[in-house]
């Protein structure tokens, strides 16, 4: 959760906003920050152009924030063409395109914003603020990383576990504060108005120019931020922790807010009542339904493999009785797996013989050549040239060459050329 709230005055390290900028002016502070609720503005082009096949316009003011501190850039068009990235550079905010040619080169531009992504980012932003000052005030854990991912949200506290009973607190303490609507708001102060503050932050980089933004929650919290927020923690809707893990001898708390977790509900929901219906269980039921289900699977499972293996010795007896140097034998609707069984089973049954298996089934088909111990031939080459005949490959050790078949269609040349190696 880097601190983003300088105007830029000189080039800055990656946590601050982007870019730089002259001392703090009202002319430079851009419509994002100004007005964070703004989808659309009409803008002056300052210069236009393309570099490394991508084209972009330098404009005067803009209202897509450009990504910093956790929070990932905003999405938008420039005269109806998607912006790829927003950076203040020279003195002007310089939007990438996708396209290879600007649009415009000089006079007036509509940008337009993405507003659901961007509500849902100030939804998660603010949440996370309302998050990281009730953790570090009331319980002492404060924040040292914000990640705002695109399904959930987390925070990084300095404390090594959480309790479910401190989650839950945690969580509802939150919540008092949605409920209770406070303002929420930004100012810009001077370097040592912000020092004499002592805000939630970890502090200013070394070498920062310019007056430094706060936002604040009234009653809440104070830290420095650049990043675009809500009016009220009443328009954050709701917000739910989802868990913990462990990470560098800290605490990620994972967590969604706002319209996130209506749809997870939604999604939870139609998930929930698609179970309801497979299981015919009532929602208390489910997972004894399921657990259930699941261990008669797993007993019908061990009851297929006992039958597989009972059929495959079974096969293979049969088999052994035939006569003839070559034996063959042809399965449909059967897998590699079962003809391994059966030329396991076979081999010690062979004696000087060889024997070619094949199967296929849902257009996939395997081939097993396998020799008796007294058969006196080179298994690797037999089995490499059955494989050339089928279309395939394979491999093997001791008397059994296995592999898949491209194609069954040569199966007669296969034989002939074992019985001719025999």
């Amino acid at each position: 959760m880097g601190y983003q709230g300088a105007v830029p005055g000189q080039r800055l390290p990656a946590l601050l906003l982007h870019g730089s900028l002259s001392r703090m002016t009202t002319e430079n502070v851009p419509t994002y920050h100004k007005d964070p609720f703004a989808t659309s503005l009409s803008v002056e082009v300052l210069d236009a152009g393309a570099s490394d096949g991508k084209a972009w316009v330098a404009t005067r003011d803009t209202i897509l924030f450009p990504g910093g501190g956790g929070q990932p850039p905003d999405e938008g068009t420039l005269a109806q063409v998607a912006v790829t990235g927003v950076d203040w550079m020279d003195g002007a905010w310089r939007h990438e395109l996708a396209a290879a040619s600007p649009p415009v080169e000089r006079g007036t531009v509509d940008l337009a914003l993405d507003w659901t992504r961007r509500f849902d980012h100030m939804q998660q932003h603010t949440a996370q603020h309302l998050l990281s000052a009730l953790a570090q005030d009331r319980w002492g854990w404060p924040t040292t990383a914000f990640h705002l991912g695109r399904d959930r949200s987390d925070i990084e506290l300095a404390t090594p576990s959480l309790s479910f009973d401190e989650l839950d607190a945690l969580e509802e303490a939150a919540m008092a504060q949605v409920r209770t609507a406070r303002p929420v708001a930004s100012r810009w102060v001077s370097v040592a108005e912000y020092q004499a503050l002592g805000t939630r932050s970890r502090g200013l980089p070394e070498g920062h120019e310019g007056e430094v933004r706060l936002v604040e929650i009234d009653g809440v919290d104070v830290t420095a931020c650049g990043g675009t927020h809500l009016a009220s923690t009443a328009q954050i809707e709701a917000i739910k922790l989802l868990g913990t893990e462990s990470m560098r001898g800290g605490t990620r708390l994972h967590w969604i807010a706002g319209r996130r977790l209506r749809h997870r509900l939604g999604e939870h929901e139609a998930r929930s009542d698609a179970l309801r219906r497979v299981l015919g269980a009532a929602d208390d039921q489910l997972v004894p339904q399921a657990q259930a289900r699941l261990e008669q699977l797993r007993e019908a499972d061990r009851r297929a493999q006992a039958l597989e293996i009972g059929l495959a010795r079974e096969t293979a007896a049969r088999l052994a009785l035939a006569g003839g140097p070559v034996l063959d034998a042809h399965f449909e609707e059967t897998d590699a797996a079962f003809l391994r069984a059966v030329a396991s089973h076979l081999q010690g049954a062979l004696g000087s013989r060889v024997a070619l298996l094949t199967a296929e089934a849902e257009g996939a088909a395997a081939f097993v050549v396998v020799a008796g111990g007294e058969a006196g031939i080179d298994l690797r080459a037999a089995g490499q040239g059955v494989a050339e005949l089928l279309q395939g490959r394979g491999g093997g050790a001791g008397n059994v060459f296995q592999g898949r078949a491209g194609s069954l269609a040569r199966r007669a040349e296969a034989l002939a050329l074992l019985e001719e190696i025999r």
